[in-house]
């Protein structure tokens, strides 16, 4: 079994299996204090990848799941009524910010538009970020890093950044892993043993091939994981598949009996 890694203090760091030099990106946007943004589609990796490396740099992380109606006052902070007084409370941003801690924004272009007025002195040569409510203007200290992700493919037109926006940021590009390396995550992730894993991972690309056509999106790293961990847990492989693999990406019946059919290809 491979050995648990440990940040620099000794303390455990989530896994993640490098797919190219992307760490190497991460630490340099890092030591240089500049915005990063992580493009790729749902369940690649993102996620995990900037756990990953808030952990062996030593800093608290701060994530944030954008949606329709997060709100510049979301991520700055609020005055709040507390026993009869008002009080100021810190949004995720801000914390961040005070305390030396990396601030991820996950699918930042679902945020309301507000938002990205926010960013932008944050994410050039001033790094500060003015709050109005209180009249403070906070400065972003060397330890403080902005990360942002999308899903590009996603997107439509109305969902999209700007690029005035985009060119503020360092960005990787981000996709599944390729089979050799998505069967070790599997694999270290679910415990499962390797040859029933690459059959996972085998019918994971078929199912890939069909988005665009039939499905609007791939099936992702996470719910190959998912479906390796139920049939480790006991699960029958046909069952497990089902729940995991083919329920998640569609809700049309016909579609669903065709992913059927064509599991049954893999599995037959």
């Amino acid at each position: 079994m491979q050995a648990v890694q440990l940040s620099e203090k000794g303390t455990p760091v989530p896994f993640y299996l490098p797919q190219g030099d992307e760490c190497d990106v991460f630490r340099a946007a890092y030591r240089n204090q500049m915005p990063l943004l992580l493009k790729g589609p749902t369940g690649c990796g993102k996620t995990r990848f900037v756990a990953h490396m808030a952990a062996l740099l030593g800093r608290p992380l701060y994530t944030v799941a954008c949606h329709d109606d997060l709100s510049a006052a979301d991520l700055i902070g609020r005055f709040l009524l507390k026993g009869g007084e008002t009080e100021w409370i810190d949004g995720p941003l801000t914390r961040a910010i005070r305390e030396g801690a990396i601030c991820y924004l996950d699918e930042v272009v679902e945020a309301r538009k507000d938002v990205a007025v926010v960013l932008h002195p944050l994410t050039d040569d001033r790094r500060m970020l003015p709050i109005e409510r209180t009249g403070e203007v906070l400065e972003a200290g060397p330890q403080f890093m902005l990360v942002a992700s999308y899903n590009p493919g996603y997107q439509n037109i109305l969902k999209t950044l700007k690029p005035s926006t985009r060119q503020r940021f360092l960005a990787i590009d981000f996709d599944f892993p390729a089979p050799e390396r998505e069967i070790e995550i599997v694999v270290r992730e679910s415990g499962l043993a390797k040859d029933r894993v690459s059959s996972l991972v085998r019918l994971a690309g078929k199912l890939r091939a069909l988005k665009g056509q039939d499905l609007e999106e791939g099936v992702s790293t996470r719910l190959i994981v998912y479906c390796a961990s139920l049939i480790q847990g006991g699960m029958p492989i046909e069952r497990a598949v089902q729940a995991a693999l083919i329920e998640p990406l569609t809700d049309d019946a016909d579609i669903k009996h065709g992913l059927s059919d064509l599991v049954a290809t893999v599995y037959g």
